[in-house]
């Protein structure tokens, strides 16, 4: 088993009992964090690693990405979220094949790994058939990412036949997904229908024993779904703009949390980001999600810098007494992601037993250096060209600054499919803005 000590590097562990090392040793073996400290010995054949001048903190989560959309990356800047709905979900979604999905789901994950993030789930709402499912999955069990897959329908599927998942969802928990200990698990995706829809969503997840998230929606509050008997401990509620502290309290006391995306959700139009309100919460946990790359980077840098600036204006705007730090921020795109996902036992912070899923960024070049606060460098001062290593369950995927894996193949396979839609004439345009119960406003 490979012993690895990394020395004299700059750990933000996110686990409070801890606390962060400016001159710290840390030591992985196999696939999990030994120790941590300062002047650590090295086990007998320890491989060792000089780590001066690097942050050391455990790999961003990113607790809401449409993976699929990988494909369509950058295709529509300037969507509005109707837009959004109506053509991608709308006119892009039904043409994918299911190569597509694996080529768009594999790309996005290791665009993710490239940039530090090393667990993701994955929204993935477009189960139209289970040959779509087994391709998506294999890409994320292929890519060597921590990932939730969340079993979701279509948005056409939701307008033919409504919210309620299908029984595939059955087969894909027993034969795809059975072991909640592996690094890809399951999740489901339910959207707002009718009661009678909800809590048979509910039930569902109940019997397959795996968490829920959910796009908000102003028509199916956290307080209805609680009053109707279909609101699940711990499920992830997405984006939630304007919501009353009330809702926030809602879901605080259910378990549950918030994920916001605050690049995608000020570009389209979903209101403005929840990060203070949330945070002000007590009990609340907030992660951070890139949602779609049709419009933003899917690296969480960008993340970063848009909820502390949303943190920040909201803190100026309202007066507020205290605001929105730094290390809220960091802690929101590690440790409470985890805790969103329900991965906190394994992942998420740099804690002595938890898989080595480590980030390490080199701190020693002319556009950060010299680091004062290791937590406003990382935030507001780094991007990808800093990452120099990412580990996923003690496994390599960015060495020295560049990935591991070989992704020449898959972008042909990228340039291909891009090329076919061209020559069917699918392409980015502004919808007509179709909404219903799936969609009202906060999808």
């Amino acid at each position: 088993m490979t012993i690895r000590v990394f020395r004299n590097a700059r750990l933000l562990t996110m686990d409070p009992a801890l606390g962060d090392l400016e001159h710290g040793d840390l030591i992985v073996e196999g696939d999990r964090i030994l120790d941590v400290g300062a002047n650590l010995r090295a086990p007998e054949g320890a491989e060792t690693v000089d780590a001066t001048d690097r942050i050391i903190l455990p790999g961003f989560v990113d607790t809401h990405r449409h993976m699929w959309q990988g494909l369509l990356r950058g295709i529509a800047p300037a969507h509005t979220f109707p837009q959004y709905m109506d053509n991608i979900l709308g006119d892009f979604g039904p043409a994918m094949t299911p190569h597509d999905l694996y080529t768009g789901n594999l790309l996005s994950a290791r665009a993710a790994l490239a940039s530090g993030i090393t667990t993701i789930q994955d929204i993935s709402n477009i189960q139209d058939a289970p040959a779509h499912t087994d391709a998506l999955v294999t890409a994320l069990q292929e890519a060597g990412i921590r990932a939730v897959f969340g079993y979701g329908k279509s948005f056409p599927d939701i307008l033919a036949h409504g919210t309620v998942l299908p029984a595939d969802t059955r087969r894909v928990r027993g034969r795809l997904l059975a072991d909640p200990e592996a690094l890809v698990t399951m999740a489901l995706v339910a959207e707002g229908g009718s009661d009678e829809a909800e809590r048979a969503n509910a039930a569902l997840a109940r019997e397959l024993d795996v968490p829920i998230s959910r796009h908000f929606s102003d028509r199916f509050s956290a307080a209805h779904l609680r009053d109707i008997g279909a609101l699940l401990p711990g499920t992830t509620f997405i984006h939630g703009n304007g919501l009353s502290a009330e809702e926030l309290a809602v879901i605080a006391d259910s378990g549950g949390s918030l994920s916001v995306s605050p690049a995608i959700e000020m570009i389209m139009g979903h209101g403005y980001p929840m990060i203070a309100p949330a945070l002000a919460r007590p009990g609340l946990t907030v992660s951070l999600s890139a949602d779609v790359e049709v419009t933003v980077s899917g690296d969480m840098f960008t993340q970063l810098r848009a909820a502390y600036q949303a943190g920040r204006h909201a803190q100026h705007s309202d007066g507020a007494s205290t605001g929105v730090t730094v290390h809220d921020i960091l802690r929101m795109a590690t440790l409470d992601g985890a805790r969103s996902l329900g991965l906190a036992d394994r992942t998420g912070s740099l804690t002595p037993g938890k898989q080595a899923d480590l980030l390490i960024l080199r701190a020693d070049q002319p556009d950060v250096a010299p680091v004062h606060d290791p937590y406003s460098t990382v935030v507001l001062q780094m991007d990808r060209s800093h990452v120099e290593t990412v580990m996923v369950a003690g496994r390599e995927h960015v060495h020295s600054g560049r990935p591991v894996a070989d992704s020449s193949e898959l972008l042909n396979d990228a340039r291909r499919t891009a090329h076919r839609l061209d020559r069917a004439g699918i392409s980015a345009r502004s919808g007509r803005g179709q909404t219903d119960g799936y969609g009202s406003r906060n999808s």
